[in-house]
């Protein structure tokens, strides 16, 4: 079965760009597209898609409020939200607003067809990696971190729980969290599982957020 995609950004020629690159993909198709965030919940209650791809900036509605209207119904999308390095505030509200992730504007097209794969498969770790840096930038503006994480949530985790959502948080993959804890590839995903149940989370991305909302990672990437 195809992956079916959604293209929401209200510059034509973008669209076009996009549905170009998907359309020569065996296992993706772009079955809707809109302008705006109006246009695009209308869109959607007639048509089935597996993801979406968001934009931020759009006139009648912006892409972080269309996102969190998505993403409160019931069985939504997988919305990934497009963004570039100035709009770093815009991109993390996506995120809090249910987003399984984001990608830059620019991503080579290889990068883009992988991501859409990735969450739609339920993986919700895009590019790690600029997660961090994104985050990092305006980390500043997230509430300080006062030694210990505030949230009460966070004291259900064992400490092995807590040490691999801190590695979550950092960008770095189960694999490499194995290698890094020295554990199994399965036990790492066993303590995530349980991470994402403890703290009622959806994916990884929500882990990300939360860690540093909280203070349990700082700006920089560092644990708490």
């Amino acid at each position: 079965m195809s992956i079916r995609v959604m293209l929401v950004d209200d510059q034509v020629l973008l669209r076009t760009g996009f549905r170009m690159v998907l359309a020569a993909q065996p296992d993706m198709e772009v079955v809707a597209e809109a302008g705006d965030g109006v246009e695009a919940l209308q869109t959607l209650r007639a048509t089935a898609v597996d993801v979406v791809l968001m934009d931020v900036r759009m006139p009648k509605l912006d892409g972080v409020e269309t996102t969190r209207r998505i993403c409160s119904d019931d069985n939504p999308p997988k919305v990934l939200i497009l963004t570039t390095f100035d709009l770093d505030e815009y991109a993390f509200s996506g995120l809090k607003a249910g987003a399984s992730g984001f990608m830059l504007k620019d991503v080579p097209p290889a990068e883009l067809l992988a991501a859409i794969r990735a969450v739609h498969s339920g993986d919700a770790v895009v590019a790690p990696s600029t997660t961090r840096r994104l985050l990092d930038r305006f980390a500043p503006m997230l509430p300080a971190g006062a030694g210990q994480p505030r949230h009460k949530e966070l004291e259900r985790l064992t400490e092995r729980e807590r040490e691999v959502m801190v590695l979550v948080a950092q960008g770095l993959s189960n694999g490499e969290i194995a290698a890094r804890l020295v554990l199994s590839e399965a036990t790492v995903k066993t303590h995530v599982g349980r991470i994402l149940t403890k703290l009622g989370l959806r994916d990884r991305v929500q882990v990300v957020v939360l860690a540093y909302e909280t203070g349990l990672v700082r700006a920089g990437g560092g644990g708490a």
